[in-house]
Formats: structure tokens, sequence, C-alpha cells
């Protein structure tokens, strides 16, 4: 799901895509009324979800390939790839309402504090 993850690694993308765009978006203004440490957290949280998903998305998802090692002969990629797609949803889905409403996931960090 990461555009990044075609070509990079997760651990790349971590250390150096992040590196690099993070303080570009902490200077965003997405019209959420967030404060530039709040904007920070919202963003590494979406990143993390959304390199998790990346994990379990075709055709270049880590495990997928780790389960086809373990699955019978008879089990091809292409069921794998099928199988998976309810497992998306349920990653997809909370990155959306995680996109749309950072309060939702900001009020642990804000307790926290």
């Amino acid at each position: 799901m990461h555009p990044a993850g075609f070509v990079l690694e997760w651990v790349e993308i971590t250390f150096i895509l992040i590196v690099l765009v993070a303080p570009i978006v902490a200077d965003l203004d997405f019209g959420m009324g967030l404060s530039r440490e709040e904007t920070l957290i919202w963003f590494g949280i979406l990143v993390a979800v959304n390199l998790q998903t990346s994990f379990i998305s075709p055709p270049f998802g880590a495990s997928l390939y780790y389960l086809k090692g373990i699955c019978p002969p008879h089990v091809t990629i292409g069921t794998i790839y099928r199988g998976v797609t309810p497992f998306m949803m349920i990653q997809l889905i909370p990155l959306v309402i995680a996109m749309a409403w950072p309060p939702l996931i900001l009020w642990l960090p804000k307790l926290m504090r």
C-alpha cells in the first residue's frame, strides 16, 4: 500500500524517507487545528499503520511469500492474494478513519502528556 514500498524496504522507508518528509509534513496545515507536534504524531501513526498494511498487500507483501513458503503445494499465491483481501480491509478502514479524524488517534498521546 505504501508507494515507496515498491522500491524500498520498511527500514529504508523509516530511516530515509520519513526523515526527509517529516519536516515538510510538520509545517503543513491540514485544516484540522493540530499543533506541529500533534501533526508529527498523527503522521507517524499513519505511516506505521500504512507500513504494516504493506506487508500483506500484493504483489510485494513479504508476509504473503512467507505464508506461501509454509503452505501445502496445492495452495497458489493467487489463492493467498484473494484470501488476504478481508484482512487488508481490516487495515485500510481504520487507516482512512485515522486520516479523517486525527483526534481519535491523538487522545492517548494527549492523555500521556
